[in-house]
């Protein structure tokens, strides 16, 4: 899917039960390895097949850093480029997000405020696989542009 960046939403375009539009995230070995390397998480869990089993994974896993970069993106997409991340609460790891799944990330609107000349939107965001949820759900708390 293409993000149409020129698009931009606002404050008063968002309703508490608003979905995010979901996001997948194929778990690849390359992309598992790039990300380590990009991160500069070399903990052999996260790139090697044989040292994430011996640890008690059933393969390896994408790290704390790439599973939160989902998030991101995902909000990201929803809200524009004018918008802005305020702060995550609940990020939790629940299981193993291992090579080979592919891992969605979806949320929720959970409500909107006015904070001063700030619109702010909490989403409710969690990751799934075939398993089940496995970060999550945790909310992201977003700025956003208003009209007028």
């Amino acid at each position: 899917m293409t993000v149409d960046w020129s698009e931009q939403r606002c404050w008063e375009d968002v309703a508490e039960g608003d979905e995010l539009p979901p996001v997948a995230f194929p778990l690849t070995v390359y992309r598992l390895v790039v990300a380590a390397g990009a991160n500069r998480d070399f903990n052999a869990i996260h790139h090697n097949s044989e040292f994430a089993r011996a640890s008690g994974a059933s393969e390896m896993y994408a790290n704390t850093t790439f599973l939160l970069g989902m998030w991101e993106r995902t909000v990201r997409e929803y809200i524009g480029v004018q918008g802005s991340i305020v702060g995550i609460k609940g990020f939790r790891m629940s299981s193993f997000n291992v090579v080979g799944q592919t891992v969605t990330v979806k949320g929720r609107v959970a409500g909107r405020r006015e904070d001063g000349p700030l619109g702010l939107v909490d989403l409710e965001v969690w990751s799934e696989h075939d398993d089940g949820v496995s970060v999550g759900p945790g909310t992201v708390t977003v700025s956003l542009p208003r009209r007028g």
